[in-house]
């Protein structure tokens, strides 16, 4: 009996909650009903017309929402002032969608796509036969943009896109300290629906020695500008040196003056006090070439 009351209890509340309204919506006819934006309504009711000549109809969002109230329909809000029904064109976009699949796949090394929608910005009855498909450097961030086509007269035609995909990222377990070396310890690896970053998330913390470039808090999804490569030596801690003379290795220790990554080049302070340049070569070793 709880269970049935408890069902009850939340068709009421879905009934009652509050829908928002796109502000575009791509249609197959030029007679728009509202099972057109709403195919399981039970209730359908003529919208708009998209007149003859024409494939879009802009109609007040204040007045669509008085006609829909006008047929029961009382929980509906708008995102912006109009409401644009745009006559969905008839081209094949496959190849615009493949060259949107391999732009993502080619950014995440972890990156289960499930789908992918485009729609063009007006209507469209055929495509150039020869176009160069332009996406923006940083689109891969979310997961809806807009795109171009670019004709070999130069002229540009734009698209709105929505990607559906899953993607494997990093989350900091807990507070995570400045220059703490990243591992399974302080981060847990979570499979998240694509949305929006800050910036490029972080795939993988396995295949290169990682530590926090800066402070990073609890439940933090970390991202490329939060990490860094580990300094393998670090200040004031004694090193290892090779030296290389006459074809004969000089081995002694030194005093790193500076912390330092593989490659970097330190300062390096010998016993006698006398200042040197080292490259850095590993975990606590370095090289006078």
């Amino acid at each position: 009996m709880f269970i049935k009351m408890l069902l009850i209890s939340l068709i009421l509340l879905n009934l009652h909650a509050e829908s928002a309204l796109e502000e575009v919506y791509y249609v197959d006819t030029k007679n728009v009903t509202f099972t057109c934006i709403a195919p399981d309504a039970k209730n359908d009711f003529q919208i708009a017309t998209i007149e003859d000549g024409r494939y879009s109809q802009k109609i007040k969002a204040k007045d669509f929402i008085k006609l829909l109230e006008k047929h029961g329909y009382k929980n509906y809000s708008a995102k912006s002032n109009y409401i644009n029904f745009i006559l969905k064109s008839t081209i094949d976009t496959s190849y615009i969608e493949q060259k949107i699949k391999d732009y993502y796949e080619k950014k995440y090394e972890n990156i289960d796509i499930k789908s992918i929608f485009i729609k063009p910005r007006g209507y469209l009855t055929s495509l150039p036969q020869e176009y160069i498909v332009n996406i923006r450097n940083n689109d891969f961030l979310s997961s809806n943009g807009t795109i171009n086509i670019k004709t070999k007269e130069n002229k540009k035609v734009f698209f709105d896109y929505y990607i559906i995909a899953n993607v494997e990222i990093y989350v900091s377990k807990d507070i995570i300290k400045k220059e703490t070396h990243l591992s399974p310890l302080n981060c847990i690896k979570k499979s998240v629906q694509l949305d929006s970053f800050r910036d490029k998330p972080l795939q993988n913390i396995e295949t290169k020695s990682l530590q926090a470039k800066r402070h990073i808090p609890k439940d933090m999804i970390l991202t490329i500008r939060d990490i860094e490569v580990l300094d393998v030596v670090r200040r004031d801690s004694m090193v290892n040196v090779i030296l290389y003379q006459d074809g004969i290795a000089i081995t002694f220790s030194a005093k790193a003056l500076q912390d330092g990554k593989v490659n970097d080049i330190i300062n390096l302070q010998n016993n006698s006090g006398k200042i040197l340049k080292a490259r850095v070569t590993g975990s606590g070793t370095a090289e006078i070439e």
